[in-house]
């Protein structure tokens, strides 16, 4: 996700700060690496058409298919992309599961069932029900979306596999963390786990044994 140099820094440092106090491994990453990289999308609907192109292919192929789109539309909205046809689509690179997600998407946002106003004043778990209700959006989408998009402070997004691997590595553990292994872990970080997933993120790419040791660029997001 595309950075951007105006982070709350006051907020971030208060976020490192908390979880340095609540958690010694937390504490030695930061001192390791520093804090994590500013990281944002915009909180609109292209975004999350992103999220459902981006599904069960490579990052290179994600890109490639939303500028494909972005060519097509030149704004991507939700009446842009209802107007391109089947074949429109194919394309662009869709399948027909996405077709079908990318239609139920942007049905959602005309329909009311997803609205940004409405989302920015929902609890976090009411958020992620409204977003989980469209096709091809599940959890793990949903709370990334909060957590970079909204920009929600204490948002775990547990399912994430990096984040299990880092956290197995953070933490010296013999066997990689389940999900809800991984919520116990992060309870401590409360009520800045949002920080604390982006900081087993950093982790994942630059701590010890990580990707960029290996000389990988390992990129989860």
């Amino acid at each position: 996700m595309a950075g951007r140099n105006n982070e709350d820094q006051g907020l971030l440092q208060q976020a490192l700060d908390h979880l340095a106090g609540a958690d010694r491994h937390m504490a030695t990453a930061i001192d390791e690496i520093g804090p994590p990289p500013p990281r944002h999308r915009p909180a609109d609907f292209e975004t999350l058409m992103h999220v459902i192109i981006a599904q069960q292919v490579s990052t290179a192929s994600a890109r490639a298919i939303s500028g494909r789109l972005n060519e097509r539309l030149a704004k991507v909205t939700p009446e842009g992309f209802i107007a391109l046809s089947d074949e429109d689509l194919r394309a662009v690179g869709f399948s027909r599961q996405k077709m079908v997600y990318g239609r139920d998407l942007a049905a959602a946002f005309r329909d009311g069932r997803v609205s940004l106003p409405k989302l920015r004043r929902m609890e976090d778990e009411a958020a992620i029900a409204s977003l989980s209700s469209v096709k091809g959006i599940g959890r793990w989408s949903a709370e990334v979306f909060l957590l970079f998009s909204l920009k929600r402070p204490d948002v775990m997004p547990a399912q994430d596999l990096a984040l299990m691997v880092a956290a197995q590595r953070l933490k010296n553990l013999r066997a990689r963390p389940d999900p809800k292994k991984l919520l116990k872990i992060s309870e401590p970080w409360r009520p800045f786990r949002s920080y604390g997933a982006r900081m087993l993120w950093h982790y994942y790419r630059n701590g010890k044994g990580g990707p960029s040791e290996k000389g990988g660029g390992g990129q989860p997001l």
